[in-house]
């Protein structure tokens, strides 16, 4: 499947905010938002036309995506079925963004970043309720038990993730790094979310489409 394998932080700089695809890096004064905070290409620095409204919202579009790591194609699916969910569809289609098994991996700190917690994932080192899933986008529910393959656990690479541990999960997961494991113990909320998202100007991009 298609996938953009350039340099993530080219992303955050055509978005024109942090997306943190990175991990340690963003948070230091490495993070070349902090010294080319402009588009990235040769034009880069001379991009100052005003969007129109379509283009405000393909932006804010783009941001998710990235931020999620997913394709257009994907995007459109869970926007579809966001719609048919009770409730504000823009709510909804950021928490089945959330409930993807990358995304809260790396919300329960299995991985440092959405990056690394697909490749994670697609190497089979996660169990979800006691049986292997290599599925990045495959979406979790409440009560699902997310934990690390007994083998896979005296890695390096989960050794170094222990070591590591922030220990800012959000409120709707648990996690046991001594046992490199989690819980989903609520559904997502919109509070949850730590970035700067309109996301009615994505349903409203998508609903002229429909």
């Amino acid at each position: 499947m298609a996938r953009y394998t350039g340099p993530v932080c080219r992303l955050c700089r055509r978005e024109g905010q942090k997306l943190y695809l990175k991990s340690d890096k963003c948070y230091t004064d490495k993070c070349p938002m902090n010294t080319r905070n402009y588009a990235p290409g040769q034009h880069g620095q001379a991009r100052t036309k005003k969007l129109s409204e379509y283009g405000v919202q393909l932006r804010e579009k783009q941001k998710v995506r990235r931020y999620y790591g997913i394709l257009e194609k994907p995007m459109l699916k869970y926007f579809l079925m966001a719609d048919k969910m009770q409730g504000i569809t823009g709510e909804n289609l950021l928490k089945v963004l959330e409930s993807r098994l990358d995304n809260v991996v790396f919300r329960m700190g299995l991985a440092s970043s959405r990056i690394e917690a697909r490749q994670l994932v697609v190497h089979g080192h996660f169990l979800v309720n006691g049986k292997k899933v290599d599925i990045p986008s495959y979406l979790t529910s409440v009560g699902d038990v997310i934990e690390v393959k007994e083998k896979s656990k005296k890695s390096p690479k989960f050794k170094h993730i222990q070591e590591n541990s922030q220990g800012n999960t959000p409120s709707w997961v648990e996690s046991d790094m001594e046992n490199l494991s989690g819980k989903i113990v609520a559904e997502s909320t919109r509070e949850d979310i730590d970035l700067p998202i309109e996301e009615h100007l994505i349903v409203e991009l998508y609903s002229k489409n429909k």
